[in-house]
């Protein structure tokens, strides 16, 4: 311990402050008095002690210190060395996310110790300045969140350089000219990097894995946003073998094991390129009664064919879902089992896991099985031809589609009642040529044809979540990956509610689940068509939580379900497989199943599932830029879709494009922020740029390279 001679007198600020921080350290956990530490430290002089407070005031400002009362502290121990996740951005305003959430915390470039975006991290918070925000700085990179990246090759002479399109490197990627695998200038390129910048080396090397072919070719941009995300964009050689030795044959044992549905009336319902049908329904009437229906939901029987833990098995595990851009599908499974041997294809004798469902008129569910079953498809339908169907009341098997139509209204119409959220959803689309080139740009709504299979398989799914999940009292429920939704975020739903008073709309905040769903129902229904609509619905959107899997039943805000899980479409979702596999040992009377390894499963097809949302919306932007790249100068109308600090998103309203106008762009005033009402207001001249608004934009300039649209204000 730093000590002055008698009293401290010669004992300096730096060498005071010392000793307290040294103190405190040493009695972590502990809170003391000015009298304690004025006599643990043997300071006996009043400049001495009032020196002290200064110091500890100061260090209570830096959160070294934290104030217990206005005469004592404790070390702040929240604030020491800790862990969290890395932020980089490209505009330099870097942060930490602390482990278990909390505030990001600002990390300046200096103090970043060359840390990447994602990686785990050990931090300290610096001294903080007066008027200055908190900053920390990185003490160590515990793990890196990946060590390949994609990007453009720019070779020179000795040596090249890798361009990443969000430009998030402080230094270059440089690679050897021995490293490059034959890569020439604009190819696009994926690159491990081999050597870290520290210290000593300010630059990263890096060398060539796989060429993906020049820069703009639809092939290798596609790939590129692939391996951006880290998924796969070939199938593993062995694991395609390994299918091609599957033998589809269904022996007669299968069918001695399985309820036989050939003679059935049974049909697919798809989008009109689909090629995996993973569901089928059938429809009869049942015993002399009829008003009663015997309807069955069959799904291809995936885990017949692919056997736990083989090759193909690991192979889909690790994938978790399949991956849908906008000119492909990167499926979870080779395309043998998907496409042919599991697909539930037309006039083919195919094995199924099915829940057969005796319904009335009014589609109550009487009783249901679920059985091993085998089927025969009599037709596959588009969605398209159905809805004709549906529309004109006639058409081939009319009488069945039209009774399996009207059921499924009748459930919809009582899952609303119930207290299920009414969100209408609308997927960006994109015709494209043999090339890949987008040459038509367009919004499709969810129609009755899409709305009839979705309904039987939102009631298989539950009925198999209740049938596993919902037990006697006093008894524990065998381990099942459900798909949960947590109710809303309070504190956005009250945002949410102060927001839409502006435009007359009232909204119930602090009601029961069910209440709280049929109040933003009805707000999105008396908002439907109004100039506000849009903004409400993106603001309402932003206080829902994501869905994702877990063994922890926690139930489904969005479908008001208390059981729910993922049955439904095991040939491209892998928690479906896990669904089914479960399903049948439980029916052979096996115990339940390691929760523990099932919850680690659940958290790695949740990840998946958002790293594969992710690339599909990358392939949208990045066709959306493409579609946009002659149309550089022309002016159309659209609406404000998104508000930043930095500038206003706009939505053209005939093809549904999105585009940036950076704030430096908006003339004749500054503009400020206004997050609470998703607005940038002039402070000047008051002109405010409201989300929702209509407004003229010009195409300024279509960045392919960065999928990056840039707009400005036409009028």
């Amino acid at each position: 311990m730093a000590k002055g001679k008698k009293g401290g007198k010669h004992t300096t600020k730096a060498q005071l402050a010392q000793t307290i921080q040294q103190f405190f350290t040493e009695n972590a956990g502990k809170t003391f008095s000015f009298k304690e530490i004025f006599r643990q430290l043997k300071l006996k002089t009043h400049p001495l002690k009032m020196l002290a407070i200064d110091i500890m005031e100061e260090m209570a400002w830096d959160d070294f210190l934290a104030r217990v009362t206005d005469s004592s502290y404790r070390l702040n121990t929240s604030v020491q060395e800790q862990e969290g996740t890395f932020v980089r951005k490209a505009n330099g305003k870097n942060s930490i996310i602390p482990d278990g959430g909390g505030t990001p915390v600002f990390v300046p470039e200096r103090n970043s110790l060359y840390a990447f975006h994602g990686d785990r991290v050990r931090f300290t918070f610096m001294a903080r300045r007066r008027n200055h925000i908190k900053e920390a700085q990185v003490t160590e990179i515990l793990q890196r969140a990946k060590d390949t990246f994609v990007g453009r090759l720019q070779v020179d002479s000795d040596m090249a350089f890798l361009v990443t399109q969000d430009n998030l490197f402080v230094h270059d990627i440089i690679i050897p000219q021995s490293k490059l695998k034959g890569g020439k200038t604009n190819d696009k390129a994926v690159v491990r990097v081999v050597q870290w910048p520290d210290a000593n080396h300010k630059n990263m090397m890096g060398e060539v894995i796989d060429i993906l072919g020049p820069t703009g070719e639809n092939n290798a941009e596609m790939h590129a946003i692939l391996a951006q995300f880290g998924l796969p964009y070939t199938y593993p050689q062995e694991v395609e073998e390994a299918a091609n030795q599957i033998s589809g044959e269904i022996t007669q044992q299968d069918l001695d094991e399985r309820e036989d549905f050939r003679e059935v009336f049974t049909c697919t319902i798809d989008p009109h390129d689909a090629k995996d049908f993973d569901d089928a329904l059938s429809i009869r009437q049942t015993g002399e009664q009829e008003n009663l229906y015997e309807v069955g939901v069959h799904i291809a029987d995936v885990s017949h064919y692919v056997t736990e833990g083989s090759i193909i098995d690991k192979e889909a595990q690790k994938r978790g879902t399949s991956v849908y851009l906008v000119d492909r599908t990167i499926p979870m499974l080779p395309e043998r089992l998907c496409n042919f041997i599991c697909s539930l294809r037309p006039d083919e004798d195919k094995l199924a896991y099915s829940v057969i469902f005796t319904l009335d008129e009014e589609a109550e569910v009487k009783n249901y099985r679920i059985r091993h079953t085998v089927i025969r498809s009599n037709r596959r339908y588009a969605y398209e031809e159905v809805q004709k169907i549906i529309e004109d009341g006639a058409g081939e098997n009319s009488q069945q589609l039209l009774t399996l139509n009207r059921l499924a209204q009748k459930l919809r119409e009582r899952r609303f009642q119930n207290g299920a959220v009414n969100f209408e959803s609308e997927e960006m689309r994109f015709d494209v040529d043999e090339k890949g080139k987008p040459i038509r740009c367009y919004f499709k709504r969810s129609q009755e044809a899409n709305k009839l299979i979705e309904e039987f398989m939102l009631l298989a799914n539950r009925t198999v979540a209740e049938h596993v999940g919902k037990v006697k009292r006093g008894k524990r429920a065998k381990t099942l990956p459900y798909r949960i939704h947590d109710n809303p975020d309070p504190q956005k739903l009250e945002t949410l509610r102060e927001f839409i008073t502006k435009f007359g709309y009232k909204l119930k905040t602090t009601s029961t689940k069910g209440e709280t769903a049929r109040s933003l129902n009805k707000l999105m229904a008396d908002c439907e068509g109004h100039n506000e609509q849009k903004l409400i619905q993106t603001v309402a959107l932003r206080a829902m939580m994501k869905a994702k899997y877990s063994t922890h039943n926690i139930g489904h805000f969005g479908l008001a379900f208390d059981y729910y899980t993922h049955f439904t479409s095991p040939i491209r979702r892998y928690p479906d497989t896990m669904v089914h596999r479960l399903l049948t040992r439980y029916e052979q009377g096996a115990p339940s199943a390691n929760q523990r390894y099932y919850e680690e499963q659940c958290e790695h097809a949740s990840e998946m599932e958002q790293i594969a949302a992710n690339a599909e919306r990358e392939s949208i932007k990045y066709k959306m830029v493409e579609f946009m790249g002659d149309k550089v100068g022309q002016v159309f109308d659209a609406h404000i879709s998104g508000i930043q600090s930095y500038g206003i998103y706009c939505e053209i309203d005939e093809n549904h494009c999105e585009g940036l106008v950076a704030i430096r762009d908006l003339e004749g005033d500054y503009y400020e922020f206004d997050e609470k009402n998703y607005c940038l207001i002039g402070r000047r001249h008051h002109y405010k740029y409201q989300l929702g608004d209509p407004i003229r934009i010009r195409v300024e300039k279509a960045n392919v390279e960065k999928r990056q649209l840039d707009f400005s204000i036409a009028d």
